[in-house]
């Protein structure tokens, strides 16, 4: 007898496209999630309504958004594996954001700890959206009925809410969202600041000379690795002791990431030939890594008619599952619903 496949499991994660992508980024985390596509039913969107709670400029903002979902489907997210969309084209999203706004308390969304955070930063533009967005964050996930979301520690405090909205409203109404867990995702290679290698790479860095961008032109990732921090120390050997020597450490880490290397093996190649040898050979491996990412994002940047078909089905495809969750929302609610 023929058995029935087992259902994956749905996961779901947004991006907002507030800043370029970075080798940690990738190295971290992207590079993880292609794995996730035989294990899991993923859908990855870009944030875009999320980003407009800070003041953007607007063609900056559609630049990035598109070259983020360019750049993750150069990454290896295949969007016949992976559902990858657009927030804003899938307007269920700001629908349901409306309608969960009226079950999230007041006083459950002043306590968020990232609206204090973003207000204390943006003192001169604390907006609606700010204070709220947690419900639309909710309704971002609740849309599609996911098992897992995966998190860090700045969103715990998010998943949380969404899951206390979604129990109060299943409590009123009856079963309507599925409580999705937390899902803490396995680690890749921590990427530390090339120049300050006790900080962790990140793409709101507004220099930028200590991070690496998938982007970046290969004479400029060379040239960043080779003004790299190494120690002070007078041995001057390449040897993994994140605690003494947290420069190299570093480096040997991002090595170790993109060639499959061990720390062994790396401190074998690399005896008694000093950093002037090893920061060079860290950037020429890393160049190599992102040049086919960099060349199919590229590409995919240029082809306006697959960008645009990328964008098209990945929203139809969202859109199919959240209106399904949206329509039984607005009946349970007493909306008349869609004519």
């Amino acid at each position: 007898m023929d058995t029935v496949p087992e259902k994956k499991k749905v996961m779901l994660s947004g991006i907002k496209p507030t800043g370029d992508l970075t080798l940690g980024s990738y190295l971290g985390a992207v590079k993880n999630w292609v794995e996730r596509a035989e294990l899991y039913d993923n859908y990855y969107f870009m944030a875009d309504l999320h980003a407009l709670t800070t003041r953007n400029n607007p063609a900056e903002l559609r630049r990035r958004t598109l070259e983020q979902l360019a750049q993750y489907v150069a990454c290896g997210l295949a969007p016949e594996k992976n559902t990858l969309f657009i927030q804003s084209q899938v307007h269920q999203h700001a629908e349901l954001g409306w309608v969960l706004n009226c079950y999230t308390m007041f006083g459950e969304l002043s306590r968020m700890t990232q609206f204090k955070d973003k207000s204390a930063k943006n003192a001169d533009n604390i907006n609606g959206g700010l204070f709220t967005y947690p419900s639309l964050m909710a309704a971002d996930i609740l849309l599609y009925q996911p098992d897992y979301v995966p998190v860090g520690d700045d969103q715990k405090q998010h998943v949380e809410l969404t899951r206390d909205v979604a129990q109060r409203f299943n409590n009123l109404y009856g079963e309507t969202f599925k409580v999705p867990e937390p899902f803490i995702p396995k680690v890749g290679a921590r990427v530390m600041d090339l120049l300050d290698p006790r900080s962790k790479m990140s793409k709101s860095d507004e220099i930028g000379n200590g991070r690496i961008l998938l982007m970046e032109a290969p004479e400029d990732i060379m040239r960043k690795f080779k003004r790299a921090v190494t120690d002070s120390d007078t041995e001057r050997c390449v040897r993994y002791d994140p605690e003494n020597k947290p420069g190299v450490s570093n480096l040997m880490s991002i090595y170790a990431a993109v060639t499959g290397k061990s720390f062994d093996e790396i401190e074998a190649e690399f005896d008694g030939k000093g950093y002037g040898v090893f920061k060079p050979a860290v950037g020429e491996a890393v160049v190599e890594t992102l040049r086919p990412i960099r060349e199919e994002a590229a590409r995919i940047m240029k082809d306006k008619a697959y960008l645009e078909n990328l964008c098209r089905e990945g929203a139809q495809r969202a859109s199919y599952i959240a209106e399904k969750t949206l329509r039984k929302v607005y009946r349970k609610v007493g909306l008349v619903g869609r004519v």
